[in-house]
């Protein structure tokens, strides 16, 4: 397969299908009052994240509010339905605001408690699960995860060639030279990616498979693990960065790791004791007045309502739970999610990792590994889960050496800088537009005018 077809056919998929891998937990209220707003959460008072002027915290008020003319351009131009912003430093949050609507067709304005669909956000869940599962010492990152998953025994690798109408076909298959591990899904170097290979009549076998659209799929995750590894590869485990479903099988292996479904797992572990009680795999009826619209992008980049099932993604639960997408949440959630990150474990009281287990993830991994596709910023090594910088000089961006983060099909993002001590989530929902998180990005920092250490001489 062609370098150029296999990076269009990803980007399809990313906007495409992958924007509807939407999983299988309830959003549930876990004592409080859906009636009050994110901003209050029911919280005490010595909890982390509560809200402070910005020089408190070392960050400009001045240069923040560049953040509301921004936002209001691309409202102003229908590029954009809404948004929430949220900058916290040093524990604390230092600018939380709404711009626009939650929903324009239905005249809703954007509230802070609103609940967007996360998509690949999901993944570093996923990702702190397995971690939490390492260090009770279940298994090894070097451990095969066919020890766990069976049918990942006795991989193939795909060899392509161009067809009679010049397109690629399967040629034959050869075994992989090296069993999938554990640490090739972490840093997506398994083999997997998101369109798998073609078969020998030029067809996709994963859509011949019902993988995509994954939101309509009728079977478990159990069954979407043997599907995957029912098909040839598209590359040799541990020698390619290869964006793909290599989150979801490890949804699958916490499942028989742990003994519990993956949404009790994230339920239990991650989202009560961090308080994220509005997070989950479907919205309960009595919070989707609070779901966001859902926006598709028009060729001039201006936005149209998105179709009617894309609208009822996170409705109802689905009978497919997966890993590397189909969280739904709020901004203050995610917030509570990466400052946990950023301290290294823990949020006011409850440890969900080491601070050497946090370490590790938000080292790179990939090292001199090539990179396929464009999806890994220029600059950016990769952890377990998510995409590092390796430096200013390497990004050519504000962002500091070691910040780390990722983002979601419909726009939503994130980032967590361990030398600032900042996280920023950024929240909308028009499918494919993964470009105005970095922007809010670049406007957070430029408001530092404190830095957190001594600069360099």
């Amino acid at each position: 397969m062609s370098k150029a077809f296999r990076l269009s056919l990803v980007a399809a998929l990313l906007i495409g299908s992958v924007n509807v891998l939407i999983p299988a937990q309830s959003i549930t209220r876990q004592g409080r009052a859906s009636a009050k707003s994110v901003g209050e959460q029911g919280r005490n008072p010595a909890q982390s994240l509560g809200a402070v002027p910005p020089e408190q915290v070392g960050l400009s008020r001045t240069r923040l509010d560049r953040i509301k003319p921004w936002v209001e351009r691309y409202i102003a131009d229908n590029k954009l339905s809404g948004a929430v912003c949220l900058v916290a430093r040093r524990g604390s949050v230092a600018y939380f605001e709404t711009f626009g609507m939650a929903d324009k067709e239905a005249a809703k304005p954007m509230r802070k408690d609103a609940i967007f669909r996360l998509y690949s956000m999901t993944k570093a869940v996923t990702g702190v699960a397995v971690m939490m599962l390492y260090e009770e010492g279940r298994f090894n990152l070097s451990d095969s995860v066919s020890k766990f998953l069976p049918e990942f025994s006795h991989m193939r690798v795909a060899v392509e060639k161009t067809g009679p109408a010049g397109k690629p076909v399967l040629a034959y298959t050869v075994p992989a030279e090296h069993e999938i591990t554990i640490l090739d899904l972490l840093r997506h170097t398994s083999g997997l990616d998101y369109a798998g290979p073609h078969d020998e009549k030029g067809g996709m076998s994963y859509q011949s498979l019902g993988l995509t659209p994954a939101f309509t799929a009728d079977y478990p995750l159990a069954e979407l693990s043997k599907r995957l590894a029912a098909q040839p590869l598209v590359h040799q485990p541990g020698t390619i960065w290869d964006y793909g479903w290599s989150i979801d099988v490890l949804a699958r292996l916490v499942e028989v790791v742990s003994g519990q479904p993956i949404d009790e797992f994230f339920s239990e572990k991650i989202f009560k004791p961090l308080h994220m009680d509005d997070t989950g795999y479907f919205v309960p009826e009595s919070k989707l007045d609070r779901l966001v619209g859902f926006y598709q992008p028009n060729p001039d980049g201006t936005i149209k309502r998105g179709t009617d099932p894309a609208q009822e993604i996170g409705r109802k639960k689905p009978a497919l739970m997966m890993g590397g997408a189909g969280l739904l949440g709020t901004a203050m959630d995610y917030a509570r999610f990466v400052q946990m990150l950023l301290n290294g474990g823990e949020l006011d009281g409850a440890r969900l990792l080491s601070p050497k287990t946090v370490t590790l993830m938000h080292s790179d991994v990939l090292g001199d590994l090539p990179r396929f596709g464009s999806v890994l910023s220029a600059g950016y090594g990769f952890g377990l889960t998510f995409a590092v910088n390796l430096g200013p000089g390497k990004t050519a961006s504000l962002f500091s050496k070691g910040e780390y983060n990722w983002g979601g099909a419909a726009g939503t993002a994130f980032w967590i800088d361990p030398e600032e001590k900042m996280i920023g989530v950024f929240m909308m929902q028009t499918i494919g537009d993964i470009g105005k998180g970095r922007e809010f990005e670049r406007l957070a920092y430029q408001s530092i005018v404190d830095e957190s250490k001594e600069p360099e001489k």
